[in-house]
């Protein structure tokens, strides 16, 4: 079997390493596409960032000269980027997937994963692609099958988008963040609008592999005081003093970010579906607002009172919205 791997970070490296255990031959795509030359892959991982997508399908059509023998997997944070993959290769060659593996490097730049959790897998199309999963499998990881790619996909985000956002908005770690009572509220609320959005668009949430999101939204939808019992403990062990990608991503300067495709997605869903997602809509826009204005950001470091106030601007905004319409 022949494995081509776009994006050589952390989940890259540590999925082609999985496979290059057992025998598979893997290769990684060189950063610049004039240098990527043809490997006709049974198997192309698409790692890189989602924003980084539209690049990833421009060099795995320059490098695999007949796609329609390859199939397309993507263990890709946030939504949307199924839906570019199929277009480009038809939906029957896409199979999303979520990996819940912690995976990180260390100062030497190795890569560092736990033993815990594992990978879902959910074709995106009418193939099934047993062999793939067996495959994966006979690497030693935990392999779960989905139905519902959808479903897959936005547990996922679910997962993702706690603690992160609002970490890299405020430039402090999630240990931190679950003493920060009034933002910790908004961070429940920022779950409740996504599992209605969820509800509204009919995907029903899965458990993955080492995260019960059943349990994450179950607890959320109990009373604010009560669910911050619950959540504040397992958010701040299970995210402890790691910074999150998005706060990653501010540090390094960067004028990108995820958020669209995390925060901004569940916006953008409940705009089209009529759920109003107000804390959503404010973690994406000022973020984005971040990414591309740096100097933006003195205003919410270590200043949760004006994060707060933003999204209760955006609450009355949408409420006096609400009883134009009624009028």
């Amino acid at each position: 079997m022949k494995v081509y791997v776009v994006g050589r970070g952390a989940v890259g490296t540590y999925l082609g390493d999985l496979l290059g255990g057992i025998g598979v031959e893997v290769a990684y795509a060189p950063r610049a596409l004039e240098d990527v030359t043809p490997f006709q892959a049974d198997v192309a991982l698409v790692t890189v960032k989602a924003y980084d997508t539209d690049g990833a399908i421009e060099t795995l059509r320059r490098a695999i000269p007949d796609p329609k023998n390859t199939v397309f997997v993507t263990p890709q944070n946030g939504v949307g980027n199924e839906e570019k993959l199929a277009e480009a290769f038809g939906a029957d060659n896409v199979v999303a997937a979520a990996l819940t593996v912690p995976v990180d490097r260390d100062r030497e730049g190795n890569v560092v994963a736990t033993k815990d959790g594992g990978l879902a897998l959910a074709p995106v199309g009418a193939s099934a692609y047993n062999w793939l999963v067996a495959t994966f499998a006979s690497s030693g990881i935990k392999v779960k099958v989905v139905d519902d790619w959808r479903s897959l996909k936005w547990s996922k985000l679910a997962l993702n988008v706690v603690a992160n956002a609002s970490c890299a908005i405020l430039n402090v770690l999630p240990n931190r963040l679950v003493h920060f009572e009034k933002i910790f509220t908004l961070e429940i609320r920022m779950i409740r609008e996504g599992r209605a959005v969820m509800a509204a668009m009919n995907v029903k949430p899965i458990d993955l592999p080492r995260y019960p999101i059943n349990a994450l939204f179950t607890a959320a939808a109990l009373p604010s005081p009560v669910a911050r019992r619950v959540m504040g403990g397992r958010v701040a062990e299970g995210r402890g003093t790691k910074a999150p990608s998005l706060l990653l991503d501010l540090r390094a300067g960067k004028p990108q970010t995820e958020v669209p495709y995390l925060n901004g997605a569940v916006a953008s869903a409940g705009r089209a579906y009529g759920v109003p997602t107000p804390v959503n809509e404010v973690y994406a826009r000022v973020l984005e607002d971040i990414a591309n204005m740096p100097q933006l950001w003195a205003k919410y470091r270590e200043r949760p009172d004006a994060l707060v106030a933003e999204v209760e601007a955006e609450m009355h905004r949408v409420k006096a919205l609400a009883k134009g319409v009624r009028g």
